[in-house]
């Protein structure tokens, strides 16, 4: 059976016609190109084991072991994205795109669904590359040649400003301890990226700020900063024609690139249970 990548409006592509355990290199190749071009492929009806999704990831990369997630038990190269009955918060549970707050990025992310609510627990996504196209010249050109600082330490550190607090957390080795390590987000060196990227598979240029991680832009001051931020966060937000919704089934593989897209994991599932694994690969610096 010939792979097929099926392009999905608004952002993202699906495969069909390959099993991930068993991918030619021919097959790894279209798997490339379609996540350059698209920077989010989606796989249906796969049934792989934990090996088998670290040694899917490893072909694209070094991993990066997650320094506040939970880790799998028994597989510490994949985090646990875990919400038990009893949890309120869940983790993603806004619009932002991992790793921004490292001085070199993250590639991406290949998150395999284990254990799905009966309804809802969708995820969003949302095309960076889409967003930087249909951005008002003028607006372009003021963040022309323009910098922001990221950080992680007000989301996985310690204070009032810690978005997800260790008291929600939870216990329990199936993952549900879900955050720590706050006292390494401390230590983090708050790196400076482009706010416009050239991507570095496409050669495309993307948006690269998010409401996560993105604290400030360099060179303006505090209400400057936050007015141009709130105008780009606002035209994404806005951008329906480029957001694409998941829903995620047994069997349901997502892979996306952290430079070129949004995600976001929707918590409309309370009282049940969710679990997901996620590899994350290594990237390069940004320019």
């Amino acid at each position: 059976m010939a792979v097929e990548v099926t392009p999905i409006e608004g952002v993202g592509a699906e495969i069909s016609g390959l099993d991930l355990k068993s991918l030619s290199g021919a097959d790894f190749d279209t798997l490339r190109t379609a996540f350059a071009d698209h920077g989010l492929i989606f796989f249906r009806d796969q049934s792989i084991s934990e090996e088998d999704h670290i040694a899917f990831a490893e072909r694209w990369g070094e991993i990066n072991v997650n320094r506040f997630f939970a880790a799998h038990p028994d597989y510490p190269q994949i985090a646990m994205v875990a919400k038990e009955p009893g949890d309120t918060d869940n983790i993603g549970g806004g619009w932002h795109t991992d790793h921004s707050y490292d001085h070199e990025p993250a590639l991406g992310s290949v998150l395999v669904a284990r254990v799905l609510p009966e309804t809802g627990g969708d995820t969003m996504f949302a095309s960076m590359y889409t967003a930087y196209e249909t951005l008002p010249d003028d607006l372009k050109a003021e963040i022309e040649g323009k910098y922001a600082v990221h950080s992680g330490k007000h989301i996985f550190g310690e204070g009032p400003d810690t978005y997800y607090k260790q008291s929600d957390a939870g216990s329990g080795e199936d993952g549900s301890n879900r955050i720590g390590n706050a006292a390494v987000a401390a230590t983090l060196e708050d790196p400076v990226h482009p706010i416009v990227i050239t991507h570095p598979l496409s050669g495309k240029k993307a948006l690269y700020v998010n409401p996560a991680f993105t604290r400030s832009v360099v060179g303006m001051d505090e209400a400057a900063s936050k007015a141009l931020l709130d105008k780009l966060y606002t035209h994404v937000f806005q951008g329906n024609a480029f957001h694409t919704r998941f829903k995620w089934q047994p069997g349901s593989i997502a892979m996306w690139d952290n430079r070129s897209t949004w995600h976001w994991a929707l918590n409309d599932y309370q009282g049940q249970r969710r679990i997901m694994h996620r590899i994350t690969i290594e990237g390069c610096a940004l320019n």
